[in-house]
């Protein structure tokens, strides 16, 4: 009998020979993940009567969702999970301005194929990139992870997504992503694991294929899979390195010593067996796939771009786990260069790390979007969830490459927020309108 990348992990993470899709298991997470939320989660955690986490060595958190505090209360927040943080020990803490927690960990090499990571977000799914199995879970189950190192999961069902051929000009993983699941519906993966193939994911960048998971939890899905290559493993391997052993980088065993990484993080690497069983099969054409821009207030609202062109908007936001990462920079960069933002648009750019940010400017490409008129914000979440640095005015309409578009999710429920990639976001910026950015 064969096994499905989901039953393969968490009966690894459960320390059991095999599981099967329906099958409870007590799973022990190589990573619990957390953010600003941490000091609620802590309250929920002390008043079960416990002073000390169980698993310091496990835990990561960034301070991602409001920085730098906007608030004094938001401020306040901060000053409590740096206290905790200290009082447990915490040594994967990441402060105000590294960055949104998934793009972070992924920098750092925290998580490595083959492994668990739960958090408490919503977008955890995004390791499903790396072949890790990511998920969401609530402040409650974190809490309870804080305390026992150890959670109780049902085995997911798994769906399996091919996709064949190839992307046509300008189609990009954020079209693919929002056309699957405008196919098949915000819910169409509830609690489904999701295994996603074939060439058109294969040939793409690790930037574009990091877009597909996390946007897969707005499909409704428990955790998203790609099957770790060559690419992903050298990535981890001299990120590891960098974190662990820096120096060894710089000698003439560099290129030895990232090799014995990779063989290392290749043996973690979990495949689905040929044979395995599904709930469900979907192929889609990559060829077939047009611009595709996601209306209000649902993500699964899809249209092609050219139903919705010419659409007036007044703010255009490039950023968030989903699209803030060098790749899409470099696209918005190359549309703007030589334009400027439309009078009455503004266009704000959040990079999702700092990272990011420094490998931006290195390239240029800061300096061509601030000369196009656009204005940067410290890398993390603020605008996407409308804490600050971007939220909308009633009756305002947003084009963003966010991951969500829900009524009141950038602050303003009587704004509306339209998602798309990060070079339609810039084409429309320049012109003031939804725009398709193959016609500038």
């Amino acid at each position: 009998m064969g096994y499905t990348f989901a039953e393969k992990a968490l009966a690894r993470a459960a320390g059991l020979s095999h599981a099967v899709a329906g099958q409870v298991v007590d799973a022990r997470p190589d990573i619990v993940l957390s953010h600003d939320n941490t000091a609620a989660i802590a309250k929920i955690f002390r008043s079960i009567g416990l002073e000390r986490v169980a698993i310091p060595d496990r835990m990561a958190i960034t301070l991602d969702h409001a920085v730098p505090a906007p608030t004094t209360k938001h401020a306040q927040n901060h000053a409590e999970v740096r206290a905790f943080v200290k009082e447990q020990g915490i040594k994967h803490f990441f402060e105000v301005g590294r960055g949104i927690c998934h793009q972070v960990f992924s920098e750092e090499a925290l998580i490595l194929p083959g492994q668990l990571i739960l958090g408490s977000d919503s977008h955890t799914a995004h390791f499903g990139w790396l072949g890790a199995f990511g998920a969401g879970v609530g402040r409650t189950e974190v809490a309870a992870l804080w305390a026992t190192g150890e959670l109780w999961l049902r085995v997911p069902e798994s769906m399996k997504i091919v996709v064949t051929g190839e992307l046509g000009r300008g189609i990009t993983a954020k079209d693919l992503s929002l056309h699957i699941i405008g196919q098949l519906g915000a819910e169409g993966g509830l609690y489904m694991s999701v295994e996603l193939s074939g060439p058109a994911i294969e040939q793409m960048s690790l930037e574009s294929r990091m877009v597909i998971p996390n946007m897969m939890a707005e499909f409704g899905a428990k955790n998203a899979y790609l099957a770790p290559d060559e690419k992903v493993f050298e990535y981890l391997a001299e990120r590891r390195l960098r974190r662990v052993a820096y120096s060894v980088l710089r000698n003439a065993d560099a290129r030895s010593a990232i090799n014995d990484q990779k063989s290392t993080i290749k043996e973690l690497a979990l495949y689905p067996d040929p044979d395995a069983v599904y709930a469900a099969v979907h192929t889609f054409d990559a060829s077939a796939i047009s611009l595709t821009v996601s209306c209000p207030h649902t993500v699964d609202s899809t249209q092609p771009l050219s139903a919705v062109r010419g659409t007036r908007i007044h703010q255009a936001f490039i950023g968030t786990c989903t699209n803030g990462r060098v790749e899409d920079l470099a696209a918005a960069a190359e549309i703007v260069r030589g334009r400027k933002v439309a009078p009455g648009t503004r266009l704000l750019v959040v990079p999702a790390s700092s990272e990011v940010y420094a490998d931006a400017i290195r390239l240029g490409h800061v300096q061509t979007l601030m000369e196009a008129g656009a204005v940067f914000g410290t890398p993390g979440c603020g605008p996407c969830m409308g804490n600050h640095m971007g939220v909308l005015a009633p009756g305002e309409v947003c084009l963003s490459t966010a991951n969500r578009n829900f009524k009141g999710r950038m602050g303003q429920p009587e704004a509306e927020i339209y998602l798309a990639s990060p070079a339609v976001v810039a084409a429309s910026a320049v012109t003031g309108v939804i725009t398709d950015p193959r016609e500038l």
